[in-house]
Formats: structure tokens, sequence, C-alpha cells
């Protein structure tokens, strides 16, 4: 039988495990990458291990999220990542350098490599036909520690591309098209992968794109190719050698295939508050636009601003419109400034940010109060953008353009002739916000200002668990809901017992007052329990506050992954209907919990409020199993001698 790109990277790759789908594995990671809101985390972990030197080939520390300074914390954990890469051998990217994904694509991305990082938008550069995977901060901290990650060996969705574009259509219509397809959760459980004739009509910057957004199908990565339009990006990034031809075999199996026909989508938006909620942007009518927001990792490549460029180019931008920038690199920044796009974009009205994660992340720019943003970014969660009230879209860079010049979500195939972008031969790069370890590295100490505080750490599993219910929620609840991420709450990401005051802070206002009332206790979750990014402040905190254990009908596998690696049990309802069961504040206990899981058998969780008893069980492997009665993977690793 052919092989599939995905299971021939991770053939090659492989150091434990039965390669089949379902089984746990281990495999040799060749890359990671951490950003500043997960990074403290990461590299306090990495030194509770006391490790001397990195395992994998490269390693990078990138500054991308948290670079409003409006006090001494995000300087202080800047600083605090800054010498921790300089002690461990880790590469150093400088606030203002970019973003991390669009960075990594640029400058280190390698055909076949493994690259884990954490978050969740790591995927970003299967565009190049690189497998990279997000991951929670600890794993990436193993990864680097012990150059290994685990995993269950995913399915693969084979999503073949036919046709061609039609005229001001782009790769984030195609994604928006993917999602209304297959939803939020129609990845869990895949490697999507790309093939069919359409390919040549995506570039490594559209590709990534999609790979990108797979995160928001819940697909464990995306991964493209590695062919003739992935040399030529390389070549023209000055990195001809770090091609790799990649491809698919003719006769390649696949657990599931569809096929999209190119020339069946039209300019797409997603409506809030869900990125699969998804409809063509010609079904809407006068919807008046307040802010435009164009960057991110997913939308901010030198093709998508300057087709931005080109659109705005002896144009102005409607005057109730604020229209916001955010250019995925400094090298790109500095390619705009020198072709004349940049004062183009600057001409029409537009505000120009650094070359960072920005307003994606919830730092800064937030929107008026019931405001209406369009927005090139990936999640329109409800609150993310730091307005509570606004109503986010999802569009793509051409349908954003047009919008900000005629104030309200606009079609941009009524907008005249697409521009067309022309791309250099060599990409101008700008180097010097990175910063490379130095070979001598003995005696270097790390930096820690008194914003970081220790993570917690759980104890061992106990046999038999009790407590209340400290919160019920719904289905697709997030990682923004669990830990919010704004501008106000990322300085202290460093911070656990700070940001506990604010856990689930979009759905209750009391919920760490709840949890301090009652020792801790349990919560009960819907389908997909833990969708979005890869933060795993979203488990830190809950273990922080007590929480034992998540019984949801589904999890998010970054999540779910997450929750075990911090020792917090997560169990799912036999019978989803049992979820119907239990109420806020009823006590529940189960009992011969280690019994249950050391015998693969279910466990009993008893509501004695309601007098009712339901079955649980737990999805996970036996490595998984002795995390969680260790109380988490930082306790396992220091037994764990590989």
């Amino acid at each position: 039988m052919g092989k599939s790109i995905a299971y021939k990277i991770l053939e090659k790759n492989l150091l434990t495990g039965n390669l089949k789908a379902g089984n746990e594995i281990s495999i040799k990671v060749n890359q990671t990458l951490t950003q500043d809101s997960t990074g403290t985390m990461v590299y306090l972990q990495l030194e509770a291990m006391k490790i001397k030197d990195i395992k994998t080939d490269l390693s990078v520390a990138y500054i991308d999220h948290n670079t409003l300074q409006t006090g001494f914390e995000n300087a202080d954990d800047h600083e605090f990542i800054k010498s921790a890469a300089a002690k461990y051998g880790i590469i150093y990217s400088k606030p203002g350098n970019g973003i991390c994904h669009q960075l990594h694509l640029e400058r280190f991305s390698r055909p076949g490599d493994v690259l884990i990082g954490s978050d969740s938008h790591t995927p970003t550069c299967g565009g190049v036909g690189m497998l990279s995977i997000g991951a929670g901060g600890l794993d990436v901290a193993i990864a680097m520690a012990k150059g290994y990650y685990y995993l269950k060996a995913p399915k693969v969705l084979n999503i073949e591309l036919v046709g061609k574009l039609n005229p001001w259509v782009s790769a984030k219509d195609i994604i928006l098209y993917i999602l209304k397809t297959l939803s939020v959760k129609g990845g869990t459980g895949y490697i999507i992968e790309y093939s069919g004739e359409g390919l040549k009509e995506l570039s490594v910057t559209d590709r990534a794109t999609m790979a990108n957004m797979g995160a928001e199908l819940g697909a464990t990565t995306s991964i493209f190719p590695s062919d003739e339009v992935t040399m030529d990006f390389l070549t023209r990034q000055g990195r001809k050698k770090d091609f790799v031809p990649l491809y698919a075999d003719n006769d390649a199996v696949y657990d599931k295939k569809i096929k999209i026909n190119l020339g069946d989508i039209k300019p797409m938006t997603a409506m809030p508050h869900s990125p699969d909620n998804v409809v063509e942007v010609s079904r809407l009518d006068n919807i008046k636009v307040d802010q435009v927001a164009i960057g991110s990792c997913t939308n901010s490549s030198y093709t998508d601003l300057m087709k931005v460029a080109k659109i705005l180019k002896g144009r102005k931008v409607h005057e109730d419109v604020s229209l916001i920038i955010s250019p995925g690199s400094s090298s790109i920044l500095k390619m705009m400034s020198k072709n004349g796009a940049l004062a183009d974009l600057i001409e029409s009205g537009a505000r120009i940010l650094e070359a960072a994660c920005g307003p994606c992340i919830g730092m800064g720019q937030a929107p008026k109060s019931n405001g209406i943003s369009l927005r090139t970014f990936n999640r329109n969660f409800k609150g993310r953008c730091g307005t509570k009230n606004a109503e986010v879209y999802l569009v793509s860079p051409e349908t954003a353009a047009v919008s900000a010049i005629t104030g309200y979500l606009t079609d941009p195939s009524t907008f005249g002739e697409m521009p067309a972008v022309e791309i250099p031969e060599r990409f101008d790069v700008c180097g010097n916000y990175f910063i490379y370890p130095k070979e001598d590295r003995k005696d270097l100490e790390v930096v820690m200002g008194p914003n970081i505080k220790p993570f917690p750490v759980n104890r061992p599993l106990n046999e038999n668990l009790k407590g209340k219910v400290l919160l019920k929620v719904g289905d697709n609840i997030t990682t923004d809901d669990i830990m919010p991420s704004n501008a106000k709450l990322l300085p202290y990401r460093s911070n656990i017992p700070k940001l506990s005051e604010y856990c689930f802070g979009t759905l209750v206002d009391d919920f760490h007052l709840r949890a301090k009332k009652n020792g801790g206790g349990f919560i009960i979750g819907g389908e997909n329990y833990g969708q979005g990014s890869s933060r795993e402040h979203a488990a830190l905190v809950p273990l922080y506050l007590g929480i034992k254990a998540v019984i949801a009908k589904s999890f998010a596998r970054i999540h779910k992954a997450n929750l075990i690696n911090s020792g917090i049990l997560p169990l799912a309802f036999k019978n989803k209907e049992d979820y119907e069961l239990f109420d806020e504040m009823d006590d529940v206990e189960m009992n011969g919990i280690i019994n249950a899981l050391n015998q693969g058998a279910e466990i009993v969780l008893i509501n004695k409020t309601k007098n009712k008893a339901v079955k649980l069980t737990f999805e996970g492997s036996k490595r998984d199993i002795e995390i969680l009665k260790c109380g988490g993977y930082l306790n396992y690793a220091k037994y764990d001698r590989n």
C-alpha cells in the first residue's frame, strides 16, 4: 500500500510504537518553537528538569504576543525568555521581528521535518511539507529536553483540490469553505493532507494560510506536498538548500477523502462567534463596518499585504472605519517600506502596527462597544477581541481591504479587476532581530522578575475523589473561555495566582471564589470541550484552583493532553445524555479510580445530591494513565530515563 506524506514523515521520525492510526507512538522532534505568551511556562518547566543542553536540531523562542509594555511584566518575561534561550542554546527572536508562524515559515521551515510548537497554529509550516504540530508547553519543554514527542497516531483525511479559483477568491476563502463543510470538530483525530491539480493555484503562503486554520477544524495538523512551488518559495527566501521533494505515493491510502472544486468557492466570511459559522459574503446585506484588521499568522504574508496595498492605492479608507494592519515579519515590513507599498497604505488612511500578533490575541485594538470588526484572523470567539459585545467576522485580505473602502462588508468580486502582485526574485531578509546562542554558555543564569511565580505541580492521583460540581458548561467551550486572553491579562501569563482570578471569566465572574470556598471540585462540559489555542494555562489555572477532573461529552485534542499533563482527569460520559443529570453545586464522588484506569474499566460517578450514578470512560494510553497517577507529566518525567 502506498503512503501518505504524513505517514512518510512519521515513519522517518518514529522512535517507539506501531505506526497505525489510534496507537500511541513517539517521534523524534527536529525543531520546536515557543512564543512569549506560553514561553515563560515552557522555560520554567525546562529549568525544573535541570537539563544542560536541548536535544533538538533547532529551537526558537519568539516574542510576538505580549509586545504591549504598559508595565514591567511583559518586559520582565521577555528578559527571562531571552536569558533562558541563551542558557540552553535557543535562537531568540526579539520583539518587532514578527509573528512566530510567519517567521518560522520564512526562515526555518524544512520539508519532511517535525516541528512541535507551544501554539495551536504551529501547523502553518505544513505549507512547505513540514509536519508541524501544536502542543502544550510542557510537551514542548519535554521535546527540547529529551528530543521526543508522544501522540496518538492520527488518521489521515485527504482533501483533493481540483479546478481553478475565481477572481477575488483566495486561500482564506477556501479554508472558510472547508470549515463550513466540516465544522470546528470535523478534523478531530485527523491529519489533513492536501492534494490535486488545484494545488498549482496556491503559493506556499496560501497553503500556510490553510494549514494555519486547520487548527480551527480540530485537526492534529495539515500538510501539503513539497513541490516546485515549495522550491520556488525557499529559493526566493535564500534557502534553496533546505528544499526536499515530498509527495504522497500514487496509491496512498487515506482514512477519508473529499474533493473540492475551487471554482465552486466564492468570497466567504465566518460570522460571529465561530470560525465555522460561514456564509458567502454576497448573501449578507448592509453590514456597516467599524473596524478592519488585517494581519495575524493567518494572513500577514508579503503577498497578502501587497494585495491590500494594491487595492488601497489611490483610494481612501472610509471615514467611519479604522483600518489596522499588522505585518507578519520585519522582512515584509522592510520590503514594503522600500517598494512604496507602505506609503500607499499610509496615504489611504491605514494604521500600521508593529510586526506582531497584536489584536488577534487581544493585545490592543479592541473594537468599540457593539462594534463590527472584520478581521483576517483565524478565530472570532466572543470577547477574544477585547470587547465582549463586539461582533467579529473573519474574511480574506481582499474582502477586508475592499470593505475598508466602502464602509460595509462587501463582496470584492464587485470591485472591478483583481490586482496582480509580483513576487520579488529574492526576499530582503531582515536578520538583526535574531539573537543566536553563543558556543560558550557556561555559567549563564536565567533572569526572573517579580511577576514570574512558580507554576503549580499536582500531587499523585488519589484512588477516590469527591467534591462539588463547580461549573457546568455547554458545547465548544474554548480555551479563551477557560482562561481569557486580552491586553489586561496577557502580562500575567507567568503569574498563575493572579490569572486564577479570571478563570472562566467569559462565562461567570466568581469561578475562582467557588473553587476556593469549596476546596476545588469538578467541571461538567459538553462536546469539544477546550477547543481553540494550545495554552496550557487553561489547565494550569484550574489545577491551581483545585480542579480534580473534567467530565465532558468530548474533548479537543490539545486541551485534553494539557489536562493529562497537569494531572487533571479528563473523563467522558459513556452515555452523553447523562450530562443532563448534573447541575452546579451537586455533590459528586468517584471511587476506585486508579484500579479502574489500570484495568481499562469504566469509572462510576455518583451524584449524591440527586442519588444518581453514571458511567465514565477514559480514552488514553497506558502512558497517559501513568502520567495521571504520578500527578502530571513533570512528575512522570523525573522517572522517565528515555
